[in-house]
């Protein structure tokens, strides 16, 4: 099993930055697929971005928003920039294992002018 927690969430201005981390315990994560989801007020949980071999974002975030991951470390980041009121949510880190997925209990971010 995979335990996953979320930190550095908080209230920041439109404009500011914010990062995110998502340490693991129970299982080493460098060999699995690491994503970033968030779920707004009153919406669905989308996507944000992932972490393998590679990285990929979403359109609304790319520029923005960069995924990394710390394999010494057991953690994976999400750097948030110029962040924008409609990124206000709460942010989930998930690991994609062969066992099946694993969620943490999320972040959350609001962005307040």
């Amino acid at each position: 099993q995979v335990q996953l927690v979320e930190s550095g969430g908080g209230l920041v201005q439109p404009g500011g930055s914010l990062r995110l981390s998502c340490a693991a315990s129970g299982s080493v994560i460098s060999t699995y697929i690491m994503r970033w989801y968030r779920e707004p007020p009153g919406q669905s949980r989308g996507w944000v971005a992932s972490i393998g071999s590679g990285t990929s974002h979403a359109d609304s975030v790319k520029g923005r928003f960069t995924v990394s991951r710390n394999s010494a470390k057991n953690t994976v980041s999400l750097q948030m920039s110029s962040l924008k009121p409609e990124n206000t949510a709460v942010y989930y880190c998930n690991a994609g294992t062969p066992a099946g997925d694993y969620w943490g209990e999320g972040t959350q971010v609001i962005v307040y002018s």
